[in-house]
């Protein structure tokens, strides 16, 4: 639900200690420690009142400010703090301090249109556990790339047990997602839904689950442009530019990507899809953005519909 023009904006700037909070109608501001007492009296603050709190991702010190924000029934709206400074930076800003960062969420807040941050807890644990499962695969690959090259025994066997010891937790973190999709029915009857389609296994299921929780409630052009696989314009007077594909969400689009590798083979109807593209002279990769886009589609569509997977 977009915010309606005549709300009041309290902007807050997050750090791991404190808010620093804007009250854009009256100007004032105000600091609260980031801790349960702290968010407690900001929601004293805002009783009675007709206010959206705008604030940044910060790493994930924002969370707990969402969920008790949300929890007491206020409106908020989390922002990308990437485009907040790009904003900032248009609008002749480049000063940076709480203070001005707050005062430049609260502006960006009033011009550039957005919805409320809606809170589900089973979705935010996959969320918090597929990005734990994604950090400790890149360290595995990182240490598999590192062994290759050592030649001290010592090393080599310091490494070899790293490595064991990450397939293990590996092992233990996919065996505590599927426990937890499973625990949660609405999330296992999503996940059911989504791994109907050939080549839509448990990995790229839980990323869509915990990375795209907006499946189902988007049109095909906004999903595909929300996963990052939406061919962008590129055309300026006469010239036209090659498409290219910008921005969406790099957690999602990575595990995207080698799923779609796997469902040119395993799944007949992209297979076929994806052949046409290569003989109509599209290259390989172009011809995997393509299918990649599918696939978010077809996801999207089921979810939606509350239906199977039918080729």
């Amino acid at each position: 639900m977009k915010m309606a023009q005549t709300d009041s904006i309290i902007a807050l700037d997050v750090s791991k200690d404190r808010l620093d909070c804007l009250d854009a109608d009256t100007g004032e501001v105000f600091q609260v420690e980031n801790s349960v007492s702290g968010r407690a009296t900001l929601v004293r603050r805002c009783r009675g009142r007709t206010v959206q709190l705008v604030l940044e991702a910060s790493g994930g010190y924002e969370r707990p400010v969402i969920h008790d924000l949300c929890g007491a029934g206020l409106s908020v709206r989390l922002v990308d703090p990437r485009k907040v400074r790009l904003f900032a930076r248009a609008s002749g800003r480049w000063a940076k301090n709480d203070r001005l960062d707050a005062e430049m969420i609260a502006a960006y807040a009033r011009v550039i249109p957005g919805s409320d941050r809606q809170v589900d807890p089973a979705q935010e644990r996959l969320a918090e556990l597929a990005t734990y499962r994604r950090q400790l695969l890149a360290e595995q690959t990182m240490v598999t790339n590192q062994a290759e090259t050592l030649r001290d025994p010592e090393l080599r066997r310091l490494t070899a047990r790293r490595l064991a010891s990450l397939k293990a937790q590996l092992a233990r973190l996919d065996k505590r997602i599927a426990e937890h999709i499973g625990a949660s029915p609405p999330l296992a009857d999503r996940a059911h839904l989504l791994q109907s389609i050939p080549g839509v296994g448990p990995v790229l299921c839980t990323a869509f689950l915990a990375f795209l929780p907006e499946l189902g409630k988007l049109t095909r052009h906004q999903v595909a442009a929300l996963a990052g696989v939406a061919p962008m314009d590129n055309d300026s007077g006469r010239r036209k530019g090659a498409r290219s594909i910008y921005g969406g969400r790099p957690a999602l689009r990575a595990v995207l990507y080698m799923a779609a590798l796997a469902a040119t083979r395993c799944n007949p109807a992209l297979a076929v899809f994806y052949k046409r593209l290569r003989d109509a002279g599209k290259k390989p990769k172009v011809a995997i953005v393509a299918v990649m886009r599918k696939l978010v589609i077809m996801a999207n569509a089921l979810i939606r519909d509350q239906r199977v997977y039918a080729a």
